[in-house]
């Protein structure tokens, strides 16, 4: 497949393609897959995947569960063991027709081949900013620009790439910041003209800690694995921000992740994952990944040794059964359904609604000159200020994000009554109005 360059829109608000059509960033995570899966496993993965509409695969190089010392499945390590427990990030393990960045090379060019993208975190943050997780630290100013370098140099000729800094750790030092940044020029150093992005810890966005670094292009935040966390409010948030760069959230709560990381709580579910394309897309992210919580550490049972994943019903089932999540198979029609509008001209303006409410029942909106695309969560009918209208009258579809069917349902202008009442209401009923200029 012949894929183009990547850019930033005119606007600051979206990706495009070279030839400035939309490029809408639909991510699955598979943070560990590199050093989790043999080749078979990894084209399973991969052809499912593409099946399903994903068009970028996050995967990180170093992961977090003893990525240094614990070899892939080929029995192979990313780095010279230069003295006991002791890994030299400027020297890869480049020996033999197996070697770890062999494989690496093979998960790119097999994504490649199945026209998807590659967002390659370098290194899990604790190999930096150790706080939780096996690390060691091992990087530095120097041997991070190095690494980067190296990073660079090797897959600046892949057309299939975007870069992702950062791994899920805070700032919390000066020194952090500086290593983050070293990588990140490392790379750029090389030549490597990639889009490049950062990974934050949960919470929080990269807006917050590396918004106005030049190597940034585009933000990323991390609302994380709780139902009382509302990405919308941080991709509102972000977009906001001037000059502007496009926000998408990277890792929004994974599906058949334990509520708020306590499986007493139950496991979010493909409603979870539907709100949260919808509550974050509608106001003002660029695109937007989906992520279950077995697949993007390849969870197969029994597992033993790794603190992490040996959490007692921290996981619920096999990465293979995962696959076939109901999120997961909801995203290309969520996607389908943004893009069945004008989504790169839209901007968010939830102040179309009048009494917005708060948490679960907000009601995102993007409207363009010629729609008007809003999102409610649970069936409360919501009320347009008619004040706000971008055009008089309209024709009205509902948008049913389980299926993607269109139900036509008439005609209106700002002088009839601008209250919608969707089709059925509750959890798990939710529905995509859309108007349409007449």
């Amino acid at each position: 497949m012949a894929f183009q360059e990547l850019k930033v829109s005119p606007d600051g608000h979206r990706l495009i393609n070279q030839d400035g059509t939309v490029f809408f960033y639909l991510a699955d995570t598979a943070w560990r897959l590199p050093r989790a899966l043999n080749r078979e496993e990894t084209l399973l993965y991969m052809d499912k995947r593409q099946a399903q509409g994903f068009n970028v695969l996050q995967v990180v190089a170093l992961d977090e569960c003893d990525g240094l010392r614990r070899p892939n499945r080929y029995g192979r390590r990313p780095f010279v063991e230069v003295a006991p427990d002791q890994f030299d990030p400027t020297r890869p393990d480049l020996e033999g027709d197996d070697n770890y960045w062999a494989h690496m090379d093979f998960i790119i060019d097999q994504a490649a081949a199945r026209g998807m993208y590659i967002a390659l975190l370098p290194s899990w943050g604790d190999k930096v900013h150790r706080m939780a997780g096996y690390g060691p630290e091992i990087f530095n100013i120097d041997n991070a620009f190095t690494y980067g370098q190296w990073l660079g140099e090797r897959y600046r000729g892949r057309p299939n790439m975007i870069w992702v800094m950062g791994g899920d750790r805070p700032m919390g030092r000066m020194r952090h910041f500086e290593v983050a940044r070293a990588m990140a020029l490392g790379i750029k150093a090389s030549g490597d003209n990639h889009l490049m992005t950062f990974h934050p810890c949960g919470a929080e966005s990269s807006a917050d800690s590396v918004g106005e670094e030049n190597w940034l292009d585009f933000n990323m935040t991390q609302s994380g694995h709780s139902r009382r966390r509302y990405n919308y409010e941080m991709i509102t948030k972000g977009y906001s921000i001037t000059p502007a760069k496009p926000i998408l959230d990277g890792e929004p709560g994974y599906e058949h992740h334990p509520d708020d990381f306590n499986p007493a709580n139950g496991y979010l579910d493909e409603v979870d994952c539907r709100q949260e394309f919808f509550w974050s897309v509608l106001s003002g992210a660029c695109g937007h990944t989906y992520g279950s919580h077995s697949v993007w550490g390849f969870w197969t049972p029994p597992v033993t040794g790794l603190v992490y994943f040996d959490r007692p019903g921290h996981f619920c089932m096999d990465w293979r059964q995962a696959l076939d999540g109901k999120g997961a198979n909801a995203m290309h029609i969520a996607r389908d359904i943004v893009l069945s509008r004008d989504f790169l001209h839209a901007v968010p303006a939830p102040d179309l609604v009048k009494d917005q409410l708060p948490g679960t029942n907000h009601v995102p909106v993007l409207r363009s000159d010629s729609h008007i695309m809003l999102y409610i969560a649970q069936g409360i009918p919501a009320t347009l200020d008619s004040a706000r209208m971008p055009f008089e009258s309209f024709a009205i579809t509902w948008v049913n994000p389980r299926t993607g069917e269109h139900m036509a349902a008439g005609t209106g202008d700002i002088h009839s009554p601008l209250t919608f009442c969707p089709p059925t209401g509750g959890r798990g009923q939710d529905w995509v109005l859309v108007l349409d200029r007449a």
